[in-house]
C-alpha cells in the first residue's frame, strides 16, 4: 500500500483475508465446512477425535500404525505434573472454570522442559501434550472444586479422549453411547478457521512467543461471552423455558424486550450452520437413550421452529450442543472449557502453520480522530 492509497476498513475485520491456510475451509454461502478437504459430516460420522486431531496436525488421515502410535503418545501425556495438581488444589473453589483453565495452561509451561524450544518437532510434542492434558485439567478441576478425590486418567490408549474425560469427571466408566456422542462433539468443535480465539493464538505465535502463551491467549479470548459461552447461555434458556408449552411465550417475550436468543445466527454462515445438523441428530440419539431427559430435545426442536417462524434465524453449533452436553451430565459452566479442550487441536494446528511460514501480524487502523491541532500551553486551556 502506497502513501496515497487508503486502506479498506472492515469493522471487526469482517471478510478480511488475514492468512492463507490449508487447515479449514468454510463456505458460508453454501453452509459447508471441511477439515483439510474432508467434509465435516463425513468426519463426524466415520472418524473419531484422535484421528481428526492427527489430520489437523499433520495434514492427512493416519494409517493404522500411525494412528496406533499417535494414540499411545496422547495417552502417555495425559497425566498432569504432580506440582500442578497441588497448585490446582489451592485455587479458589468458586473460580471461573475458564480462568482456572487459562491459569493452569500457563502454569503447565513451568513443568515442560521444552517450553521455550521453538523447533517444529518440539512444538508438535507440546501440541500433543496440550491436547492430551486440557480435558484432564477440566475434569480434575471439577472434582476438586466439589471436594471429591480426583480420578487419575487412564493410560490405556484404547480409552479415547472422550471416554477418558467422562470417566475422570464422573468416577465411573462412560456408557458407549455417551462416549460416542462426546467424541462427535469434540470432532465438530475441533476447528473453525480464523475465529477470534484462533486468530488470537496466531497473533501471539507470530511474535515468536511460546506455544503456551499462544494457547493462553486463545483461552482468554474464548472466555468472552461473544465467542465461547453461547452454549452455556443456550442451556440457561432451555432451563428457563422448562417445558415445551412455554417456548412460544419465551420467544415472544424475548423479541418484545429485544433480547438476543442465544444459539441462533452466525457471523460466517448465511444459511444453516452445518455442524448443527449433526448435533441435532446427536441430541435426538441421547433423548432416545435417556427418555427421562428427552424434554430438553423437545424444547430445543420447538424453540428452533419458533425462532425460524418469527425471525428466520438458523440455529448454530452452540444450540444443540447445549442439550447434548447437559444430558451427558456435564456441568453447564464446564461447557466452554470443554469447547477449549476440543478446539485445542485447531489452535495447535494453526500455531504450527503460523510459525512454519511466519510474519508478525500487525494490521493498521483507520484513523478518524482530529487532525492538525496546535499545542496550547496549559495556562491557556479552558
Amino acid at each position: 500500500m502506497t502513501a496515497n492509497e487508503e486502506a479498506v476498513f472492515s469493522k471487526g475485520l469482517e471478510d478480511v483475508v488475514a492468512a492463507e491456510s490449508e487447515i479449514c475451509r468454510i463456505d458460508g454461502q453454501n453452509s459447508k465446512l471441511s477439515y483439510r478437504g474432508y467434509d465435516i459430516h463425513d468426519l463426524a460420522e466415520h472418524s473419531h477425535f484422535e484421528e481428526t486431531v492427527y489430520l489437523l496436525l499433520f495434514g492427512n488421515l493416519p494409517n493404522e500404525r500411525e494412528l496406533r502410535d499417535f494414540k499411545v503418545k496422547l495417552a502417555a501425556e495425559r497425566e498432569l505434573p504432580e506440582d500442578l495438581v497441588y497448585l490446582l488444589e489451592d485455587f479458589p473453589k468458586d473460580a471461573h472454570p475458564m480462568a482456572v483453565l487459562r491459569s493452569a495452561l500457563s502454569l503447565l509451561s513451568f513443568f515442560d522442559p521444552e517450553a521455550d524450544d521453538q523447533g517444529m518437532e518440539a512444538n508438535v510434542r507440546k501440541s500433543i501434550r496440550l491436547i492430551a492434558r486440557t480435558p484432564v485439567i477440566v475434569a480434575y478441576w471439577d472434582r476438586l472444586r466439589r471436594g471429591e478425590e480426583a480420578v487419575v486418567p487412564k493410560k490405556d490408549p484404547a480409552a479415547g479422549v472422550a471416554a477418558n474425560f467422562l470417566y475422570m469427571l464422573k468416577g465411573r466408566e462412560a456408557k458407549e453411547v455417551g462416549a460416542r456422542m462426546l467424541d462427535k462433539y469434540l470432532i465438530l468443535l475441533a476447528e473453525h478457521d480464523l475465529n477470534a480465539s484462533t486468530f488470537a493464538a496466531c497473533i501471539t505465535a507470530s511474535t515468536l512467543s511460546d506455544i503456551y502463551s499462544a494457547v493462553v491467549s486463545a483461552v482468554g479470548t474464548l472466555k468472552g461471552d461473544l465467542h465461547g459461552s453461547a452454549n452455556m447461555r443456550s442451556m440457561e434458556s432451555l432451563l428457563a423455558i422448562g417445558d415445551v408449552r412455554n417456548v412460544d411465550g419465551f420467544v415472544d417475550e424475548a423479541l418484545l424486550q429485544k433480547k438476543k436468543i442465544m444459539g441462533f445466527g452466525h457471523r460466517v454462515y448465511k444459511g444453516p450452520d452445518p455442524r448443527a445438523h449433526d448435533l441435532h441428530a446427536m441430541a435426538r440419539t441421547l433423548a432416545e437413550a435417556h427418555p427421562e431427559e428427552a424434554k430438553w430435545f423437545q424444547i430445543s426442536e420447538r424453540l428452533e421452529q419458533v425462532v425460524w417462524e418469527r425471525k428466520k434465524l438458523n440455529c448454530n453449533v452452540d444450540f444443540y450442543s447445549a442439550s447434548v452436553l447437559y444430558v451427558l451430565g456435564i456441568p453447564i459452566d464446564l461447557f466452554t472449557p470443554l469447547f477449549a479442550a476440543s478446539r485445542m487441536a485447531g489452535w495447535a494446528a494453526h500455531i504450527l502453520e503460523q510459525v512454519a511460514d511466519n510474519r508478525l501480524i500487525r494490521p493498521v487502523s483507520h484513523y478518524v480522530g482530529q487532525t492538525n491541532r496546535a499545542y496550547t500551553p496549559i495556562m491557556n486551556r479552558s
